[in-house]
């Protein structure tokens, strides 16, 4: 029972991070990189599907990606996409090549990201927390129904906070590394 608590609440908060870092990814900083784009959703005949299901994307140098669709008449449905997402990037077309060159970023938008990032990770922590109430909650009430002992409900806390504190750990490192990222150039 107790070691089933654990383990759900070991799996959940390291989904907690999971999802830090993929959204995480997909914040433009100075380099190129194709996560940038992994989430776009393109009209595809009728029904969105993502970018990479109707194109290859590459990092053609540091500052521009490559986008070239299977299709040629896919170019448009591209371009549009890529324009009507939140990214701010101009795709420049040469024949069936889409191009998105990224601009350098200035200081301000760097401490605007690294204030997004922060708040990300302290999202994250409040997720994890959440996962440690929970699984607080449920070791209670074992105890409660006299299913469990004292000290093994107070094992299983301090358990608990352990498993707690690693990942809160863990999301400062990804945070920390991310922040970094943004401001080196």
């Amino acid at each position: 029972m107790l070691n089933d608590i654990k383990k759900d609440a070991q799996a959940r908060m390291q989904k907690c991070v999971e999802v830090l870092k993929a959204d995480l990814s997909k914040l433009r900083t100075g380099r190129a990189t194709t996560a940038i784009v992994d989430h776009l959703q393109v009209n595809y005949y009728g029904s969105n599907v993502p970018l990479s299901q109707v194109a290859s994307v590459a990092v053609a140098d540091a500052r521009s990606l490559t986008i070239t669709p299977w299709e040629k008449n896919m170019v448009a449905a591209v371009e549009k996409a890529i324009l009507a997402s939140d990214l701010g990037l101009t795709p420049n077309t040469a024949g069936t090549v889409i191009r998105i060159n990224l601009p350098p970023l200035t200081e301000e938008r760097r401490r605007d990201l690294g204030k997004h990032v922060a708040h990300e990770g302290e999202n994250t922590k409040v997720a994890i927390r959440n996962v440690r109430r929970d699984a607080l909650t449920q070791v209670k009430e074992l105890h409660k129904e006299k299913r469990i002992s004292e000290d093994e409900q107070r094992r299983a806390e301090e358990d608990i906070q352990k498993l707690t504190d690693q990942w809160v750990k863990g999301v400062d490192e990804v945070v920390k590394a991310k922040e970094q990222e943004l401001l080196a150039l």
